[in-house]
């Protein structure tokens, strides 16, 4: 079945209405909750003033989302405001040398913000990483480098390089494990690059231009070394068509996204409402179900606002970023690459694909920090992308392959292969909120849409579910289509001139 397969227009826009109208219906009971209860005990801890002029509270479970866009909001964009006419300025100056300006102006950021201990911490490891890449062999460089990443989860390591960071502001801790997670991540991406490399090495100052690039020291994305190296280093700076107002548009769909989720922040208290374990039994399976749904996707808006927003920069400075993560975890680029594709290669052997998928996870683990939470939650994430290709392969056999093909009109077989995707995307809501949430809130969720509320809300959300997954897949089909356009049929006039 192709990804070009239409279906019937009538029958997309009766999706549309099913999803938008259960979307508003969910909706609806979690307004109507977080009304209703904004004043209970466990709600004062998380829900602070907001709009006094609606008279509305806001959900501040997210520290770090009401940090970013409140307390250091003027700090952030002032940062990057400053890099932005900086590199400009540098890049119209001096093109050739314009990494250079960028690693300089980002080094002084970092030291006025965390101080020099932190930069001389950054630079040993980057020091012993870059003398462990200079030996050229693959399986060393990522011993050394998820070594260095274990040592800032595993004591007395953790502690003792804590102390390397100065200051006490609210996001010194974000700030100090980004930094030197993403710095471990791209030392471990030059190193594998220098492996690559066959006449020499990359020098040292080619690392630390790579790493203290600002837009990406702190909150990524691992935009890889061999990409960012021949971008940054590239003196013809001229841009595409229409290049800078499609900068503009990500730019104001980014800050509309950030006004959108604020809006939500004071009215549905999705954060705040799954730690009150009493209160969501009593909630409706529609409840529970939307505020499952919705913690998954605000976890992917501010994934993608966050790497939007530093994309956006990066964009000025004429590189090509990765696009936002499609999942929670922010080793997406490092991960596919170096891992997940390097060892899976196709994805389409099951001995390549699990093996793949337990060192992706593996490295996911060390990265979140080793516990039983992330333990759970990286086992039923490398189950569920292994269960997929083993549906799919069995699927793949006769007699199913031989109906499909033969029997079955490919709008029919597109149908069938959105059920199965409907239930797949609940287990990934119901392995995601594990650790968007908590084990109870899944469990909760589990047994609700699972056991007590079969069948009558099981089916309906996964109605629900699949019409949405066809308006996705509708989506792919238009976007398949504009990549690579189907070629027009000859007309009659067309064949009697060619005649």
């Amino acid at each position: 079945m192709g990804i070009k397969t239409a279906l019937p227009k009538t029958e997309l826009y009766f999706y549309t209405a099913v999803l938008s109208l259960a979307l508003l219906w969910a909706g609806s009971w979690i307004i109507e909750a977080s009304s209703e209860n904004v004043n209970r005990k466990a709600f004062r801890e998380n829900v602070k003033p907001g709009w006094h002029y609606f008279g509305r509270k806001m959900d501040v479970s997210d520290f770090e989302w009401v940090m970013w866009f409140t307390t250091f909001r003027n700090h952030i964009l002032f940062a990057l405001s400053g890099h932005v006419i900086f590199a400009k300025i540098c890049s119209m100056l001096s093109p050739k040398n314009r990494s250079l300006i960028y690693m300089l102006y980002g080094s002084l950021a970092v030291l006025i913000t965390m101080g020099w201990t932190y930069i001389t911490l950054i630079l040993s490891h980057c020091i012993i990483l870059y003398s462990v890449a200079l030996v050229k062999r693959k399986w060393l460089c990522f011993v050394a480098g998820l070594t260095s990443l274990a040592t800032f989860k595993m004591e007395p390591f953790k502690t003792w390089q804590e102390g390397f960071a100065t200051g006490s502001f609210d996001l010194q801790d974000v700030l100090f494990y980004g930094g030197c997670g993403f710095s471990i991540m791209r030392c471990m991406s030059f190193a594998l690059e220098n492996c690559e490399k066959k006449d020499g090495n990359y020098s040292f100052l080619d690392l630390i231009k790579y790493n203290f690039y600002l837009p990406f020291f702190f909150f990524g994305p691992v935009m890889t070394f061999d990409r960012f190296h021949q971008q940054a280093n590239n003196p013809n700076l001229t841009r595409k068509e229409r290049e800078m107002w499609n900068i503009t548009i990500h730019a104001l769909v980014h800050l509309g996204a950030i006004l959108v989720v604020d809006v939500f922040f004071h009215f549905l208290y999705i954060l705040t409402i799954p730690n009150d374990l009493k209160l969501l039994k009593q909630l409706s399976d529609w409840s529970l179900a939307g505020l499952a749904y919705s913690n998954l996707v605000y976890d992917w808006v501010k994934s993608a606002v966050l790497f939007g927003v530093i994309n956006t920069v990066s964009r000025l400075d004429h590189l090509d970023p990765p696009q936002p993560p499609k999942c929670i975890t922010m080793l997406y680029v490092f991960a596919e690459t170096y891992v997940y594709d390097y060892i899976g290669e196709n994805h389409d052997a099951i001995f390549k694909e699990l093996l793949a998928t337990i060192c992706t996870f593996a490295v996911t683990t060390l990265w979140l920090g080793p516990c039983e939470l992330v333990y759970i939650w990286s086992f039923f994430n490398c189950f569920g992308l292994n269960f997929e290709l083993w549906v799919a392969k069995f699927f793949s056999l006769p007699p199913f392959s031989t109906i499909e093909k033969n029997l079955m009109p490919e709008a029919m077989s597109r149908r069938i292969r959105g059920l199965f995707n409907a239930v797949n995307f609940w287990q990934i809501v119901l392995y995601n909120v594990l650790a968007l949430n908590s084990l109870d809130f899944a469990q909760l969720v589990a047994k609700r849409l699972l056991f007590k509320g079969f069948p009558l809300s099981t089916l309906s959300v996964l109605f629900v579910t699949y019409c949405g997954v066809q308006l996705i897949k509708e989506r792919e089909r238009k976007q398949a289509l504009l990549d690579d356009p189907e070629p027009v049929p000859p007309t009659e006039a067309d064949k009697q001139k060619a005649e």
